[in-house]
This record gives C-alpha cells, sequence and structure tokens, in this order.
C-alpha cells in the first residue's frame, strides 16, 4: 500500500484537493486516505494521471546506437509516461506482427513505461504495398503510419485507412508535400534567405493536409465502417485552419503538436545549431500563436513529444547534413507547464488533458481520472523549478535546444498500474 498524503489532483476534470490518495492492488482506492506501508507527504505537488506519448522513436531494432527500448522507456517514465506509441521508422521497419510482438514482449520485461508499438501503414514503408491491418492489430499496434516517411500515392493511402478502419485503427500521417518540401531544412522565408538555407514552405505542410482530408472523405463515403486520419506533429497556422474547417465538417480527424513546435520559433535558427534541425521546421512567432489557440479551443486533441534520438556525431554536424530530430521525452511537461500555464496562464486543467484523456481517446483507450476504483497509473508532479541539465537524461541523446531553461512542473513520482517505475522525491 502507498498513501499520498496532502497532495493536490489534477486531471482532465478540473483541480482540487488536496487529497489523501490510498494506492493499492493497482488502483486508487481511496482519496480520504487509510493505512499504508509506504507513506508520502504530498504537499505542494500535485497528482495527474499518467502521460500518453502518441509519437516517438525509440529507434529499436536495428538504430540502437541512437536509441533503445531500455533507454527509451525509461526516459519516458522520468518524464512522466506511463504509456508510448513508438514509431515504426526503424532497421527494418515494424511492418509484420511478428515485430510487434517482439517489441511488446521486450518492453514488457522491462517493466517501465508500457508500450503501444505503431506499425507500418506500407511493407517496408515504401508506399506501394499495404501491411496486414488485421494481423498487426491482432499483435498489438496501435496504429498504422509510415512516419518517417510522407504518403505520397493517394490511392494507398485511401486503401489504407479503408483497411486499418475494418479492424478500429488510426492512420498517422507526415503532412508535408516531398515535391514542395524538397531539401528544405528550416522554415521558407525571408530569414531562410538571409541565412542562406533552403526553406521548406507552409504551403507544403497545408497542401498535403488538404490532399489527406480529401482522402479522407473519400474513404468515409466508400467504407463501411469509419476511417479516422489523425495528423503528426502540426506546425502551421494554415494547417490548424484546414483541421478546424474540417472537424466543423465533422470529418473523423484528429491532430497533435510538439513541444519544439509550441516553444521555438525559426530565429532559433540564427544560431546555425543543428540541434534545433526538425521535419517540419520550426516556424514563425504567428504559428506558434495559432497552435497554441488551437490546443485551447480543441482543433488540437493531443501533445505528442515526436522525441527523435541521435548521436551526438550526428547532430554536430552542419545543418545541412544533420539528421532532423529533437529528443523531448524527459522535458515536455516541465516545458509546457512553465512557458504555457505559468507564463501565459494556459489551464492547467486543459495541459494535463492533452498529455493524458486527449491522446488515450485517440487510440481508443478510457480515461484516467482521479477517483476511487481507477487504475493507478499515475505522475506526482514537483513544481519546484530546475535547468534542464542533458548530460543527466536517461536517453542516450543527450543535448536539448532547452539545456539551462528554468523549468518547474517535474515528475518526481511515476506509477504503472500502482508499481513504482520512477522516483525522484528529496
Amino acid at each position: 500500500m502507498l498513501l499520498i498524503k496532502n497532495v493536490k489532483l489534477v486531471d482532465a476534470l478540473g483541480e482540487r484537493g488536496p487529497a489523501d490518495v490510498l494506492i493499492g492492488e493497482g488502483k486508487i482506492l481511496s482519496l480520504d486516505g487509510g493505512e499504508a506501508e509506504t507513506v508520502i507527504d504530498g504537499t505542494g505537488l500535485f497528482l495527474a494521471p499518467g502521460f500518453l506519448d502518441l509519437h516517438a522513436h525509440l529507434r529499436e531494432p536495428g538504430q540502437e546506437v541512437k536509441e533503445e527500448l531500455a533507454t527509451g522507456l525509461l526516459a519516458a517514465v522520468r518524464g512522466g509516461y506511463t504509456d508510448l506509441v513508438s514509431m515504426p521508422n526503424t532497421t527494418p521497419p515494424v511492418d509484420t506482427p511478428e515485430a510487434v510482438r517482439a517489441l511488446k514482449k521486450k518492453a514488457h520485461a522491462l517493466s517501465l513505461a508500457r508500450l503501444h508499438p505503431a506499425a507500418a501503414l506500407t511493407q517496408g514503408q515504401e508506399g506501394k504495398a499495404l501491411t496486414e491491418a488485421g494481423l498487426l492489430k491482432e499483435a498489438g499496434a496501435s496504429l498504422l503510419t509510415d512516419d518517417g516517411h510522407t504518403n505520397e500515392d493517394a490511392g494507398i493511402l485511401a486503401a489504407g485507412l479503408l483497411q486499418a478502419s475494418a479492424f478500429g485503427l488510426p492512420v498517422a500521417v507526415h503532412a508535408e508535400d516531398a515535391s514542395l518540401r524538397r531539401g528544405g531544412v528550416m522554415n521558407d522565408g525571408p530569414l531562410a534567405d538571409l541565412l542562406g538555407l533552403p526553406g521548406n514552405p507552409k504551403e507544403a505542410e497545408a497542401a498535403r493536409i488538404a490532399r489527406d482530408l480529401e482522402v479522407l472523405r473519400y474513404a468515409l463515403r466508400r467504407s463501411p465502417t469509419r476511417p479516422y486520419l489523425h495528423i503528426q506533429h502540426l506546425s502551421t497556422k494554415r494547417g490548424l485552419e484546414l483541421i478546424r474547417e474540417a472537424k466543423k465538417a465533422g470529418l473523423p480527424v484528429t491532430a497533435e503538436a510538439t513541444p519544439h513546435h509550441l516553444t521555438l520559433t525559426e530565429e532559433a535558427l540564427k544560431s546555425f545549431d543543428p540541434i534545433l534541425k526538425v521535419a517540419p521546421p520550426l516556424r514563425t512567432q504567428e504559428d506558434v500563436e495559432a497552435l497554441i489557440e488551437g490546443l485551447l479551443d480543441g482543433t488540437l486533441d493531443a501533445i505528442a513529444t515526436d522525441h527523435a534520438p541521435h548521436t551526438q556525431a550526428e547532430k554536430e554536424m552542419d545543418l545541412l547534413r544533420a539528421p532532423f530530430g529533437i529528443p523531448s521525452l524527459e522535458v515536455a511537461f516541465p516545458l509546457l507547464y512553465t512557458e504555457l500555464h505559468l507564463k501565459r496562464g494556459f489551464p492547467l486543467k486543459r495541459l494535463v488533458e492533452l498529455f493524458t484523456d486527449g491522446p488515450r481517446s485517440i487510440l481508443g483507450l478510457k480515461p484516467i481520472h482521479l477517483e476511487e476504483g481507477a487504475e493507478a497509473s499515475l505522475v506526482l508532479l514537483d513544481p519546484k523549478e530546475r535547468p534542464v541539465e542533458p548530460r543527466n537524461f536517461a536517453s542516450k541523446a543527450r543535448f536539448s535546444p532547452w539545456a539551462g531553461w528554468v523549468l518547474g512542473g517535474w515528475p518526481v513520482l511515476t506509477l504503472v498500474e500502482g508499481q513504482v517505475v520512477h522516483q525522484a522525491l528529496e
């Protein structure tokens, strides 16, 4: 038994408490205390449901020099995540039931965050032949995506939506038009011209979202089930507007935003620091403001990290050659708790919802609210501020664009079904 005394509660239902939370048998047994072998003083802390990340690159199999399940899932629980969706763009890609089962078996043995592997939409992520959605779902795949590759063939995407919907699987897409994006390494515009760097235009994202929404309309018309499209790592105001219009029209579409697209802009690229190279690229302050508004009004459904670890040597190459990606599992919540909630007054209830109920609903999982009988997959958060220190990351990628930023809201205890998987209480 574990008792967390005098702790503030926050979930998608709101803020309340303080409460004395008794945990046992993998559940919340009481909010009014009780006898327990272990007692934690929660004064000044707040308790939330465990987070779910819809979009993380754990690099296993085949790219373990960058990250592996053990380090990635440890980084996850240190970031307050009890559940995580791994992307399939590995070596080889996760495109078979056997590969999905192998990941789930290894993750289960680690007893850290629960893994919900995404599987490739097409064989080898080549965009030509579909994978077996039914068999992948049976093996434990949570969604289908060719993330890391854009789906250039609209017909294949349509067929994938139709097949996936028959088995209740969402299809997630990296929405960039490759022919417009070309070799862009930062946001296309006056700053890219000034810096002499190839630009990736906002229109590349908007054009692909517009096309994919039309593909979704077609799939809806042709399917007896209900195809479901999820837009990954939205970065632009125009893309947001297209999704808002689609939702108003009743289309089954959801979207996520990342910590880096919510806190950084293209201005940071004046440093020429390749750590800041991401796909889609960092955009303008106008885009950041639009994304934040989209989080508030429900156009955006979830915050997902797009945790993308690489070796130090790779990220020390110049901007043209360095790979795309930022690691963020361990700092995502503190970053947004500080930059959105503390500095902008973004409602804490909504912020927590975007880490919990929002992503869980996309996967068809039940919400976890802080009430008697609820599953005890929880995170205890400390508002005390401290600096980001990448050298202490559990992830193999020990670099960060937020190095030295002073943040609050750090996870100090993470529980998965009542079991302690991370503890950093003072």
